[in-house]
């Protein structure tokens, strides 16, 4: 079989007629014509979960288990058309099963972004807002024409813990609190203002949960892989940004994960979906839905997988009755009819798993008239818009991030005579779908480095788009500026495809140190998502600068440039630790978090990592120089804080804002530059052992001219300051509290206190089986 199919047992080739019916245009539902018209499903006097009962009621049952799919088929004696589930859109309408893309002309692309680990790096919430109120415009625009349906399987929130994971570059990086900031930003853009009676789109939350692994050198896959997660870790990193999508962003949906955790597959785990995330978190609305990952109830069952169950039919009731309403697969579709048979109480599961399906379509007006509110009136020309791909350039410079500046070799200065001339090279030098990297659609352009540096005026460009030495190296001598652009792509770290090692490849660094030997200005632009262990380069002063763009999108080519020629400063920070080529030896199954001397874990993730990174998370340079002051927090009595809250009508004490930092932040250099003001904090406060630091909160500053100032006000909650003990219970501690702002080097710090008796803040429902501690 081939790697990338989970191991089936369903009957794929059974179901090909409908996978190929489900690529196909699709008719919009028409209320104003019997029969459907006839149907409460379209009586815009009821609520959605009345609306969608209306419509479930008159199903057959045949009709019913034939749209527990992601394709909900057509139902001729209601004149209901088909509709698709499955729409992509991380960062981008995405190529998928839902959305249809023409071959040329109107509906044959649509604006691409950076991937989501280069657009977290900006540290700018309004800036991922604003791009997922795109992806759900142009969502609209699709849909309308009946070319996409109305959710959208993004964002991808699960934490970016092991370097090597394939599918890192789809994540905001490894730290929870930058996670769940991107996810609640990204959820409110593509949906819309939570209080509007008709969404703009549906979010899905995706992965839940303790999924960072697609394959291993043991032959260890995501469909297989049973991850062991102690309780404290659960709550305190792999949940947590499936807390903010759902209790606290309002998701429409989520997608439960491939793998299990502590022996139960995700798709057929109670406790997480009714326990926790229903009933605990309370996303109970009726519109809220789950979905499985493609497959995913396949491999409960199969031999490769879990081996979980022993029949189809076992399956179904299992992942069912945990709660996942819909299959990205067939298993549902094939086995309900024996498992009716079984067992008639089904039905009732079904009806319930059917109704918030169509009620989360009636949330996004699918069956309202036309002219009944304003997303059913955007067309194409919304799409790829001046102002998009302005948004799409901004977004990759924002992410860019200055790793090294010798003797301030960047911005490059161009000469008014002579023209200066540049040598660019490199594996992506005229990289064009690289520049997009993974679930991504067709773009309308993509704008390679070459183009970008063929366009800039006072600059003789030569370039060399091979990585023969010789070739690249009497480029190099002949000009004044060499400028590599390389690293990773999607060949390397994917979906189904974790790295093996952290480091350049032979070729590659054998080419740079020849460069690096020249003595020349000299200019490393490094991309892909994960981080690759720049060591080498950082101590070499043959390499003058290090920038990293990840995968940057349409406008790659023109934002790297923007920010070469100093067009845009450089503020991006790094949102994954860059480690040594050394920490491969860590196996990635190893899910424990904190260190551990016994197994020789040397803990995961900057909060825990006892070695030293090359760079640290956070990390990023600028074209200025910054003054930076903090004003400090006076102590705090905790019962005294705990009851403020509780009187200010916090329903989660975890969200009650302790405070508001004020950073003064004054540039004292040459160049406009953003800032981006990030608060970590440090202590012996909770549980032993303690983290290095925990990110607090953040803000970016935008634009601060040479000799101006500005301030940040970055608000700390509760949820911040507090730690996690073994039951998953999050608690306020007593203690000495360290806050330091910005980090290698820090630039400002202040200490305070909480005094009284701990507070408990959440506590969790009591997990159902054994896992590790």
């Amino acid at each position: 079989m081939d790697p990338g199919i989970p191991p089936l047992v369903t009957d794929l080739a059974a179901f090909a007629p409908v996978l190929l019916g489900s690529m196909n245009i699709r008719e919009l539902p028409n209320c104003t014509a019997p029969p459907l018209s006839l149907n409460g499903i379209c009586d815009v006097e009821k609520s959605p979960y009345e609306r969608a009962a209306a419509l479930i009621e008159e199903l057959t049952v045949e009709e019913k288990y034939n749209n527990t799919m992601f394709y909900l088929s057509a139902v001729d004696a209601l004149n209901l058309p088909p509709f698709n589930l499955w729409n992509e859109g991380l960062h981008g309408l995405g190529s998928s099963l839902g959305i249809n893309f023409s071959d040329h002309g109107d509906y044959s692309f649509a604006t691409s972004f950076p991937m989501p680990i280069l657009t977290a790096a900006a540290f700018d919430d309004e800036l991922v807002y604003s791009i997922a109120e795109v992806i759900g415009t142009e969502l609209r625009a699709y849909g309308n024409a009946g070319r996409a349906g109305l959710d959208v399987w993004a964002p991808n929130v699960n934490p970016f813990r092991d370097p090597r994971w394939g599918r890192g570059p789809e994540t905001p990086g490894e730290d929870v609190l930058r996670i769940s900031q991107y996810a609640a930003a990204f959820v409110s853009g593509l949906q819309g203002p939570p209080e509007a009676p008709i969404k703009r789109a549906i979010a899905t939350c995706k992965h839940a949960a303790g999924y960072d692994l697609e394959d291993t050198p043991d032959n260890t896959t995501r469909f297989s892989f049973d991850a062991k997660i102690s309780i404290q870790d659960l709550a305190d990193y792999y949940l947590r940004p499936f807390e903010t999508c759902t209790r606290d962003a309002g998701a429409g949906s989520l997608m439960c994960a491939y793998n299990s955790v502590n022996g139960v597959p995700q798709c057929a785990d109670g406790w997480m979906q009714q326990d926790l995330i229903r009933d605990y978190w309370k996303w109970n609305k009726t519109t809220n839905y789950i979905t499985s990952d493609c497959f995913a109830l396949d491999v409960i069952q199969a031999a490769a997988g879990h081996n979980w169950t022993t029949n189809g039919e076992e399956t179904l009731t299992k992942a069912l009755r945990a709660g996942t309403d819909t299959d990205c697969g067939f298993l549902y579709r094939q086995f309900f009819p024996s498992a009716l048979k079984q067992d008639p109480s089904l039905e009732s599961n079904l009806d319930l798993a059917l109704t918030r399906i169509y009620a989360s379509l009636v949330s996004v007006g699918f069956f309202d008239p036309p002219e009944s509110h304003p997303y059913r009136q955007i067309k194409f020309d919304a799409v790829n818009t001046p102002q998009t791909q302005t948004l799409a350039r901004k977004a990759a410079t924002s992410g860019i991030t200055l790793l090294k500046n010798l003797n301030e070799t960047l911005p490059l200065h161009i000469p008014s005579e002579p023209e200066l001339s540049v040598a660019l090279v490199g594996d992506w030098a005229n990289a064009t779908l690289q520049l997009v990297g993974g679930y991504a659609g067709p773009a309308p352009y993509y704008i390679s480095p070459l183009q970008a540096l063929s366009n800039e005026t006072g600059v003789k460009l030569s370039s060399v788009l091979t990585l023969d030495q010789n070739e690249v190296l009497e480029a190099a001598k002949a000009n004044d500026v060499i400028i590599y652009v390389g690293g990773i792509d999607q060949n390397v770290e994917a979906e189904q495809n974790d790295r093996r090692t952290l480091a350049w490849n032979e070729t590659q660094a054998d080419l740079i140190n020849s460069i690096a030997n020249l003595n020349k200005t000299f200019i490393l632009v490094q991309t892909g998502g994960g981080q690759l262990d720049d060591s080498a380069w950082l101590d070499n002063d043959g390499v003058s600068a290090i920038l990293w763009a990840g995968y940057p999108g349409q406008e790659g080519g023109n934002a790297i440039a923007d920010v070469l020629f100093g067009r845009v400063a450089p503020a991006g920070r790094l949102p994954a630790t860059q480690y040594p080529a050394s920490y491969v030896s860590i196996p990635q199954t190893v899910m424990a978090l904190r260190p551990d001397p016994e197994t020789g874990n040397p803990g995961q993730t900057y909060q825990w990592y006892t070695g030293k990174p090359v760079l640290p998370f956070g990390y990023g340079l600028h074209y200025t120089s910054f003054n930076v002051s903090a004003k400090p927090f006076e102590s705090f009595d905790i019962p005294d804080v705990v009851k403020e809250c509780r009187d200010s009508g916090y329903e989660y004490l975890d969200q009650c804002p302790l405070g508001t930092i004020d950073v003064v932040v004054e540039n004292t250099g040459k160049v406009k530059s953003d800032y981006v003001a990030l608060a970590f904090a440090s202590g012996d406060y909770g549980p032993a052992p303690h983290p290095n630091k925990n990110l607090i909160g953040y803000q970016r500053l935008h634009d601060i001219e040479p000799g101006q100032s500005q301030t940040a006000q970055v608000q700390v909650k509760l949820a911040q300051l507090a730690r996690f003990d073994n039951d998953g219970n999050r608690i306020l501690y007593p203690g000495a509290y360290r806050v330091a702002i910005d980090t290698d080097p820090e630039k400002a710090s202040f200490e305070f206190s909480l005094t009284g008796d701990q507070a408990i803040l959440e506590t969790w429902p009591k997990y159902d089986r054994p896992a590790p501690v």
